[in-house]
């Protein structure tokens, strides 16, 4: 039998493409084997957000052919999209891009029947919404679906327009119809996501992402959380709206990027800090105790001290429940990699030093807050020791001695051990 290993990088949208040409090959005949394993083919899916992005994926797809040098290998995803035919370099027999995944397996067998090596990479600006579709995730409770695709935002950091298109939406009876299949698999909780979750909608008739979440709203799938989103989309009414929502996790990741309003402007963010402000102060209204986490980047181009430490003021005073801070990486072709005043990366990585450490802090307070009382917990997995660990609604880490893997349960919380909340099933 021919065997097939993934490797993913980047985001949770990449997470499910994988999965949905992993099932593909699956369907081919291909038995699936871990990375580190000898494969027949492998598949590298590509991040390319970042430097460190790049050099990530092409190390996965040298590693690849260091373990079996016959081997077949694709590289997909948005590294593939960016580059194309020059992948074709590192001895990789098809790279994909973002679109045409559907056809991965055909295509492979056809250039390696043709001995030829081939960049299937199309014009991703024209491409409509690839109808990819998933009834398996590699977790035990918790499954990714991936209703959105594409964003004309257009930041001046950001190459991802470039890389994945524009605004493209999954209507609601095919999400209906996946989170079905995923609760029949034993999938308890859902986390939409896409590349500009905030855009779901905009290029369908009167839909919007509050009509997707109630899509997801299944028998058998009791929490549905939310990916990534900006604050423009927190009104009074979208979080009323949400609030009707049972199911929905109290846990809203909004993307920040910087908390000085004159780097928010030259990174062409489309919000202020105020507006940011708002938009928690709405959200915690709504969902007492919630947990809004964010990302933000140190070292943006002409980021001075004071616009620095503007940010680190601005984080203390939200009370994130943890944050991805990342130091800017300059992609060619944005606007942001010709701006003048570039930060050296000696200072963009201290900056980013000092504010995880604030991140940290944040984290800890939060979690503390929750000590004595009691919340729900969904179990994923029992370790060596007996503890069952699971997350929180606010998707916070929890053990317990004893429980079930794939039970929602009551948890009284004594204590973090670790970076994780630790108690006892409340009786």
């Amino acid at each position: 039998m021919r065997t097939v290993a993934f490797h993913t990088l980047g985001c949770k949208v990449n997470q499910y493409d994988s999965q949905a040409m992993l099932e593909l090959f699956e369907q081919a005949g291909y038995e699936p084997r871990a990375f580190s394993d000898v494969a027949d083919v492998y598949v590298v899916n590509t991040c390319t957000v970042t430097g460190t992005g790049d050099k990530k994926s092409l190390n996965a797809v040298r590693r690849a052919l260091r373990t079996n040098p016959s081997a077949e290998v694709v590289i997909a995803g948005c590294l593939a999209q960016r580059d194309g035919e020059k992948l074709l370099e590192t001895g990789a027999r098809l790279v994909i891009g973002n679109a045409r995944r559907g056809e991965v397996v055909k295509l492979l067998e056809e250039a390696v029947e043709k001995g030829e090596r081939v960049a299937a990479v199309t014009d991703i600006l024209r491409t409509p919404y690839e109808p990819l579709s998933i009834s398996s995730h590699e977790g035990h409770t918790r499954a990714v679906l991936k209703i959105q695709e594409g964003c004309d935002r257009y930041c001046t950091y950001c190459i991802i327009p470039y890389v994945r298109g524009g605004i493209r939406s999954r209507r609601p009876e095919e999400i209906a119809r996946e989170a079905c299949c995923l609760a029949q698999a034993g999938f308890q909780e859902l986390v939409l996501t896409g590349i500009h979750l905030t855009s779901y909608g905009r290029d369908l008739e009167n839909e919007t992402l509050l009509d997707a979440v109630r899509a997801c709203d299944v028998p058998g799938v009791c929490r549905i959380r939310l990916g990534s989103l900006e604050p423009v989309i927190v009104t009074e009414d979208s979080v009323q709206a949400l609030r009707q929502e049972k199911k929905l996790c109290p846990q809203f990741h909004l993307a920040l990027q910087s908390g000085s309003d004159a780097v928010l402007k030259r990174m062409r963010r489309r919000y202020t800090t105020e507006d940011f402000r708002r938009a928690c102060q709405l959200l915690r209204n709504a969902f007492p105790a919630c947990a809004i986490t964010t990302d933000v980047i140190t070292g943006f181009p002409g980021e001075t001290e004071e616009e620095f430490s503007q940010t680190v003021a601005f984080c203390q005073e939200i009370g994130f429940a943890r944050m991805h801070v990342f130091p800017y990486s300059a992609r060619q072709g944005t606007p942001a990699a010709m701006m003048p005043n570039q930060v050296k990366r000696a200072l963009r990585e201290e900056r980013a030093r000092r504010l995880i450490a604030v991140g940290n802090e944040l984290a800890e307070q939060y979690q503390a807050s929750w000590i004595g009382k009691t919340v729900e917990a969904l179990l994923e997995e029992t370790d060596e020791n007996g503890l069952t660990h699971g997350y929180t609604a606010e998707y916070m880490p929890c053990a317990v001695p004893g429980g079930t893997p794939g039970k929602l349960c009551s948890v009284k919380i004594s204590g973090i051990s670790d970076k994780e909340l630790t108690g006892v099933i409340a009786q």
